[in-house]
């Protein structure tokens, strides 16, 4: 899969992306990265990419010439062009999933100041996705969030198949178990008697009713929508 980030600060989302799985997932040749500067884009002497909002207002407006030049020195037929906005829809492990499938190549727009012009969400994004109920400096930060969730499941890169993100919280709806490594005590506290039995079934009771219990204690709108699922479902 090939990523694009359309952003001012190309050197943040390298930075992330040349790194640990990202930088595997290249290695691998399950992902390659490129990043295209908007800024190389404009057109007047002091390469403005942003000017003030028409009908007043805070702040300066990303806008449309640079981006949708940027955009279309990389997009293709194939290209589905991603807008980081906190007026997106809300990302979500489904959403990763999702784009994961997606093609063959992704393009994120990354906003900046109060936002981008409204005619590149008309003539240029398929899709725009928020992170969160907040705001962050750049939509950079956003993006390579969204970028590790999508390409971590890419086959290949995390090793292990299927099984190796099947299991993981969000996945299975559930958040994931309690877990524990050497040593089996420490400062006092020791690792559940369950988990040095050797007994495979009573282990996965366990782990499958720690889940459910922490679920219910730290986020029960998930629980919910499993309900939801399974009763419609059936």
């Amino acid at each position: 899969m090939k990523i694009d980030l359309i952003t001012l600060f190309p050197e943040m989302a390298e930075g992330f992306l040349n790194h640990s799985m990202m930088k595997r997932a290249v290695a691998g040749g399950q992902a390659s990265f490129g990043w295209v500067n908007p800024r190389d884009f404009a057109t007047d002497k002091h390469r403005m990419t942003d000017d003030r909002p028409f009908g007043g207002g805070p702040g300066m407006v990303m806008k449309p010439e640079p981006l949708f030049a940027a955009v279309e020195s990389v997009r293709t037929a194939n290209s589905r062009v991603i807008l980081l906005s906190p007026s997106g829809a809300v990302f979500k492990q489904a959403t990763a999933e999702r784009l994961s499938l997606a093609g063959e190549h992704l393009i994120f727009i990354c906003g900046h100041y109060e936002g981008v012009d409204e005619r590149v969400c008309e003539g240029l994004v398929d899709e725009e996705l928020s992170i969160g109920d907040y705001v962050l400096t750049n939509g950079a930060l956003a993006a390579v969030v969204v970028v590790d969730a999508i390409v971590r499941l890419l086959p290949g890169v995390l090793g292990g198949g299927e099984e190796a993100t099947g299991n993981e919280s969000f996945s299975t709806g559930l958040l994931d178990y309690p877990q524990y490594t050497r040593p089996p005590e420490f400062r006092g506290m020791k690792v559940p008697d369950v988990l040095l039995s050797g007994d495979h079934g009573a282990i996965e009771q366990w782990r499958q009713e720690q889940a459910i219990a922490r679920t219910q204690a730290r986020r029960e709108d998930l629980l919910k929508l499993n309900r939801e699922k399974d009763e419609n479902n059936t």
